[in-house]
Order: C-alpha cells, then sequence, then structure tokens
C-alpha cells in the first residue's frame, strides 16, 4: 500500500521526534533539579530504539546550549551484573565535556552535589589517535588507540531505587554522572598488537578506605575492553542518525566490577594487576 508509506509514517515519525524531545527535556531538567522522576517506560512502552531517538535529542539540545560531545561511555558491559540490572546488552551514551576530568598524579577530588543516587564503577578509557574503518578488523581498531587510562566513572541514576527498563538506562544518559580519568598511558606499536588478550587477564581491586569493596577482571568486560569498543563500532554501524567513531574521542568501556554506593567523605581508591596501569585514589565531598 504506497499510500501507507507515503503520508501514515512521516506523521508518526515526526510525533516519535516530538515525543523524543520532550523525554529529553524531562531528563535534563531532572538532573539540573537533582530530582527523581518515574521510569519513562512506567507511563508507556520504551523500545530500545525510543530510547536512542531519545539520545539523539539529548545531544542535538544540549550541543545547542554550548557544549561539546568529545566521546561516548559504553555501559553494562559487564556481564555479572546483567541480571542485577534487568538489562541484557551493553548500552552507549554521548559523554560531553562538562562532565569529564583529568586526575593530577591520578589522584582527586569529586564533588557529588547534585549526584542522584551515585555509585562508582571502575573502568578502563581509550581515547583513538585516528579514525577507523567502517570495516576495520579488531586489530585495526587496535591500531587507532592513541592512549589507554584508568578511570573512574561516577553512574547517577533519576529512578527511584535504581529501578528501570534498559530502554530507560539508554535514555538516562547511560546513567553518565561523570567521568574521572586517570594519567593517560601512550600505546606503542608492540602494546597495541595482544591489548585486546592482555587487558582480558588484567584484574582490578576497588576499596573504600582500608575495606576491598569489590574487585573484576578485564574478561568480565564483553570479554576484553578491546571486545567492548569493538561492540560499539559496529553497534553504530546499525544507527545512521548518529556519527561514526572517530580521531579525538574519549571512550570509557565499562566497569570491571559492579558499580558501588558511594557518599561524601568517603576515600576510593584502585589498584591493577597484570597492566602497568596506576591505581586511582578519588575522595568525594
Amino acid at each position: 500500500m504506497p499510500w501507507l508509506t507515503q503520508f501514515h509514517f512521516p506523521n508518526i515519525a515526526m510525533l516519535m521526534s516530538t515525543q523524543a524531545n520532550r523525554y529529553a527535556h524531562q531528563l535534563l531538567d531532572a538532573r539540573a533539579q537533582a530530582r527523581l522522576i518515574p521510569p519513562l517506560s512506567a507511563n508507556a512502552p520504551l523500545s530500545v530504539t525510543d530510547s536512542y531517538d531519545i539520545v539523539k535529542s539529548v545531544i542535538d539540545i544540549r550541543t545547542a546550549q554550548g557544549e561539546t560531545m568529545i566521546g561516548r561511555k559504553i555501559g553494562f558491559t559487564n556481564r555479572k551484573i546483567w541480571s542485577k540490572y534487568g538489562v541484557d546488552a551493553p548500552i552507549w551514551t554521548p559523554m560531553f565535556d562538562a562532565t569529564v576530568r583529568f586526575t593530577e598524579d591520578n589522584r582527586g577530588i569529586q564533588s557529588l552535589k547534585g549526584a542522584l543516587q551515585p555509585r562508582i564503577g571502575p573502568e578502563l578509557v581509550f581515547k583513538l589517535g585516528a579514525t577507523p574503518s567502517a570495516d576495520a578488523t579488531m586489530e585495526e581498531l587496535a591500531e587507532c588507540i592513541e592512549w589507554m587510562a584508568h578511570g573512574f566513572e561516577i553512574v547517577v541514576c533519576p529512578f527511584p531505587e535504581w529501578k528501570f527498563e534498559m530502554a530507560d538506562s539508554i535514555a538516562a544518559f547511560g546513567l553518565h554522572g561523570s567521568l574521572i580519568v586517570g594519567e593517560p598511558k601512550k600505546l606503542s606499536a608492540a602494546s597495541r598488537r595482544n591489548l585486546g588478550e592482555v587487558l582480558a587477564h588484567a584484574s582490578l581491586s576497588l576499596s573504600c578506605g582500608d575495606e576491598l569493596r569489590s574487585a573484576g577482571f578485564g574478561s568480565d568486560v564483553l570479554g576484553s575492553p578491546m571486545h567492548a569498543l569493538w561492540h560499539l563500532h559496529q553497534l553504530l554501524k546499525m544507527q545512521p542518525q548518529f556519527a561514526p567513531l572517530s580521531a579525538g574521542e574519549i571512550i570509557t568501556t565499562g566497569t570491571w566490577t559492579d558499580v558501588c554506593p558511594i557518599k561524601p567523605g568517603e576515600t576510593w581508591t584502585s589498584a591493577f594487576s597484570g597492566i602497568s596501569l596506576p591505581g586511582l585514589t578519588v575522595s568525594f565531598v
């Protein structure tokens, strides 16, 4: 029925775009006011495709307000925590200059003011020094990485008691609050060669004060943080509304442990085994 394609689908698309924009403003307002809201899916069904329409609206709004998109966060790459949060696949969200900061000497102080139900996740961060080709192999993707660093991602949740559908989490900025990046380590040609395997065998511990709170392996992150980057590269090929990965982007690849609740007055530290990457020490105020 050609008439249906010609006349009805554009109307539906326009309605969905308007709704996506409304949801984007609702989520941005909730963050600005540090206010909890019901999950979007509590009001009406929300598909993953719908949620990425909201992501596109968020990018447009924040860019228009003067923010600069500097990379992306890959979320839910740790399969061990999927059942806890009711998800079954990784997600991604844009990261902007306002929420990414670098430490000095791998130590930092971070305010939690306005952070809704904050938690901490230790991650591996890549910076792309070159733009990967659309059909890049895993090895060619590794060649595009300029440096890697350890990072703490502070995740936040605008939905009460951290209860949501996967589509809600995508729409709500991938639960991204801020990213604290440690000292970057430039990669040599030799270190890129087996990067995925080396990272898979590395381990990390996460402590609050003198108490060990969590531990994990690089293999918990979709088999390796390199595999997480590869997954994002492939996913973006199926999402033409978004730009593909490009040189200069900072990509954080997902938590090696479950995310832990944090509060002002605490100091959290991490340490690696299996890779020569320093840990981080961050105090929250």
